[in-house]
């Protein structure tokens, strides 16, 4: 077992960081257990650690943080039930389902996460008829406070699938999962700059048509970015982008460019609303069919801070308006678009998803500019929408206000207490968002 002296730890987004006492790299599930036994015989809390990516200090520590990156791979496959490490990382899975003609039914917009972490913290892509990726979880392995396995699946401990698939870390350590996963796929995508008052118009109508759609909402700009893909089957001709145009779609203008643009407009915040009118005209017009997970995912190289609220499906556009009036109303000059996406119900229980279909909108800003206010004040529109925050975004949501908004929180509560009675998993953001 590889437990080392702590050095200090920050986020992918710059956004939160701590020393831990002790870093773990377990590379096998025995070695997890031991690492939670050292933990506690210690007094030490633990916290599990994938690829950082999450814009909230879930995984920060002072105790001994667990690294699953290599507890990862595929375990077994079934049909097309498949069983992997908990910390395989998203753009592992296209390498390892490919030979079995397999694919996640859904995914995000970026795929460097842990499975781990992605469905501990609600990770989810758009599509009105899709859920989360936690929704696609049949069964996982955690170890538990006692350092014992534990399988939940719909035959063993089934009371407590609602609660381990989506668990924020707090009732163990996943070390691996079982996917339901779908045959593999095609993605026709139809990227192109629309009118904001017509997307906006015409949002239900667009999420009930198409497999999956989402837009990207530019302050000071009429236009946005619309993404449309349509589900085809693995046989369809593709027609993928030409390795130049990938490149530099991708790679120079979505990153490079951009990137550079942000860190020049820092300077010079009066050429925002122009450069922003600019930028939605120069976004990706295009049409492409490739594999679903060239599709989906997108490469994210330019740091950002991200706040992400689920509320109605229904209210989204009159929230996005309000932030617009509100980013006109501050004078504000904000350079970053604002994603808008959207997902079927499901009945998990700290899912931002539970119990009703639901609209997506995330809020960025560049890593260098202070989101703060911006932030607060957005958050206050979509609190007054319903709204549910991303747990694995920036959010200043507490357990006394977030309670009301999740009808099973106080079951997972109690999971939580059974699995976990001495809080050997906690830190100080699951004791503000769940409590002591």
């Amino acid at each position: 077992m590889s437990i080392e002296t702590g050095r200090p730890w920050r986020n992918w987004g710059r956004s939160e960081s701590s020393t831990p006492a002790f870093v773990s790299r377990p590379t096998s599930v025995d070695e997890v257990i031991e690492t939670v036994r050292f933990a506690r015989e210690r007094g030490l809390t633990i916290r599990p650690v994938g690829a950082s990516h999450s814009f909230t200090a879930i995984a920060a520590t002072d105790g001994v943080q667990l690294d699953v990156s290599a507890i990862d791979g595929l375990i077994a496959v079934d049909g097309t039930m498949v069983t992997l490490g908990a910390g395989t990382h998203l753009h592992q899975l296209p390498e390892l389902l490919a030979p079995y003609g397999l694919a996640l039914q859904n995914m995000g917009d970026i795929n460097v996460q842990t499975l781990a972490g992605a469905t501990s913290t609600g990770t989810h892509g758009t599509g009105s008829a899709f859920g989360g990726l936690a929704t696609q979880i049949r069964e996982v392995t955690l170890v538990t406070a006692a350092g014992e396995l534990l399988h939940v699946s719909r035959t063993q401990n089934a009371e407590l699938l609602p609660a381990a698939v989506l668990g924020l870390g707090a009732l163990g350590v996943l070390v691996a999962m079982t996917i339901e996963c779908v045959p593999a796929f095609v993605l026709r995508a139809v990227e192109r700059p629309e009118s904001a008052a017509t997307v906006l118009a015409e949002w239900e109508q667009r999420i009930a048509e198409h497999d999956h759609f989402e837009f990207y909402s530019w302050p000071h700009a009429e236009l946005v970015s619309t993404k449309t893909n349509t589900r085809m089957p693995a046989d369809t001709p593709r027609k993928p982008l030409g390795p130049v145009q990938e490149w530099f779609d991708n790679r120079v203008m979505a990153n490079t460019v951009f990137g550079a643009s942000l860190e020049m407009l820092r300077l010079m915040p009066a050429m925002i609303p122009p450069m922003n009118r600019l930028s939605v005209k120069l976004e990706a017009n295009r049409e492409f069919s490739d594999y679903s997970w060239d599709v989906f995912s997108t490469v994210r190289t330019t740091r950002f801070r991200e706040m992400e609220y689920a509320l109605p499906v229904e209210h989204v556009p009159a929230a996005l308006t309000a932030i617009h009036d509100l980013i006109a109303a501050k004078g504000w000059r904000i350079s970053f678009p604002i994603e808008v996406r959207a997902s079927a119900a499901d009945d998990l229980w700290l899912s931002t998803g539970h119990g009703r279909a639901t609209g997506y909108i995330a809020a960025h800003r560049f890593w260098k500019d202070d989101p703060t206010e911006y932030f607060r004040e957005i958050e206050a529109i979509m609190r007054d929408h319903e709204g549910r925050p991303h747990w694995g975004k920036m959010h200043g949501r507490t357990a006394e206000d977030l309670r009301p908004a999740y009808p099973r929180f106080d079951d997972f509560l109690a999971v939580r207490d059974r699995l976990d009675p001495d809080r050997l998993f906690a830190n100080p953001y699951l004791s503000r968002v769940l409590g002591a």
